[in-house]
């Protein structure tokens, strides 16, 4: 008998989301995952690796709180604000009846996480400038228990337009939970909802250290909320969710120096995003460059399989976006180092561009 008769259907049919590295690579210019490209330093300096750690380490909790604008009371950290997206599905949606709604092309594991939970997933598309389609959400939201919106949207780089999610809130009040995932929020701090938590109790904001904090690799995340949701939520996380080693360099990195300094990347990487997009409007295999509010670009490109493989084979390691609805013909470039930058636009610079006529603007 095949032990995977005995997982259950809706798993044995998954499809597990495509991380960066698990697709892999040989490369040396890392540019598809969205990470900060220097590793920051930092010292271990709790060393009571006996003990279980704080479920929800205090000093943490404190500096989230003041960095963020919140209180202590609407913070919740995490491994990662992956966790944060399941732990919302697990607090608020009854498998085989509830459903969650989002929007693409958007971040994939909304629909890994609700897939494994065997909650519906419910879709609808972007309008064509990748803001909210709200009539249609409207005409969806039957049983939805949780609406995921990605702001900066990841893989477009787009703010969603704050008066859409006002409405969607309104629209959303007395039914279901609308998460902003603010991953990249860093790049256009001016756009967090995380003041808005007064006026909307059904309001979560998902936040993490992994992007301008250049801290990937330590998984730490945070949920905002009122106080009865981030209660809910608890009731719901592991006991030791975060290990000691990463309450440690957490608590540092968001000291008063470690946000400085993160501020600081923000200024370099934005600086760098400036100059990329400029020096990819000079590629003749280039179509359409998006503006973005993130640390990454979405670029079109003529005969994108063959910009991706090309890169690729030279150690230049890209994200295919091809298969997300509406953006067929898209990459996305991390925001590297200037060099790194700079390697992407000589190896784009060499490929053919004969087949293309450059379009004057008029």
């Amino acid at each position: 008998m095949s032990i995977e008769n005995l997982a259950r259907a809706n798993v044995r049919e998954l499809t597990p989301y495509q991380s960066a590295r698990r697709l892999g690579g040989n490369g040396d210019v890392w540019l598809n995952a969205n990470e900060y490209p220097i590793a920051p330093e930092f010292q271990l300096t709790a060393q009571t690796f006996n003990r279980y750690p704080e479920c929800q380490p205090a000093l943490v909790i404190e500096r989230y709180a003041d960095y963020a604008g919140v209180k202590k009371e609407q913070v919740l950290v995490s491994r990662g604000a992956d966790e944060g997206i399941e732990l919302l599905i697990r607090a608020f949606c009854e498998p085989g009846k509830d459903a969650i709604l989002f929007c693409p092309p958007t971040y994939g594991m909304y629909a890994v996480s609700s897939e494994t939970f065997g909650v519906e997933r419910r879709t609808v598309a972007t309008k064509q400038d990748w803001q909210l389609d709200l009539p249609a959400i409207a005409d969806s939201l039957d049983n939805v228990k949780l609406i995921y919106v990605c702001s900066p949207n990841n893989p477009t780089g787009n703010l969603i337009d704050p008066n859409d999610l006002r409405t969607l809130l309104e629209m959303a009040k007395g039914k279901a939970i609308v998460a902003v995932d603010e991953a990249y929020i860093e790049f256009c701090p001016q756009a967090s909802v995380a003041g808005w938590l007064s006026d909307y109790p059904h309001l979560a904001v998902l936040r993490t250290l992994s992007k301008a904090f250049a801290l990937a690799g330590l998984r730490c995340g945070f949920t905002l909320g009122n106080e009865d949701l981030i209660a809910l939520l608890l009731k719901v996380i592991a006991p030791y969710p975060l290990s000691t080693p990463v309450a440690d360099i957490a608590a540092q990195a968001l000291s008063t120096e470690g946000i400085r300094v993160m501020r600081q990347r923000v200024t370099e990487i934005a600086a760098n995003r400036s100059w990329l997009q400029q020096a990819l409007q000079n590629c003749a295999c280039v179509e359409q460059v998006f503006t973005s509010d993130s640390n990454y670009l979405l670029v079109r490109f003529t005969a994108s399989s063959n910009v991706f493989k090309t890169l690729w084979d030279q150690g230049i390691i890209l994200r295919d976006q091809n298969k997300q609805p509406g953006l067929s013909g898209c990459l996305r470039i991390t925001i590297g180092t200037r060099d790194e930058c700079q390697r992407v636009v000589d190896a784009l610079s060499a490929l053919p561009g004969a087949n293309k006529t450059r379009q004057e603007p008029m």
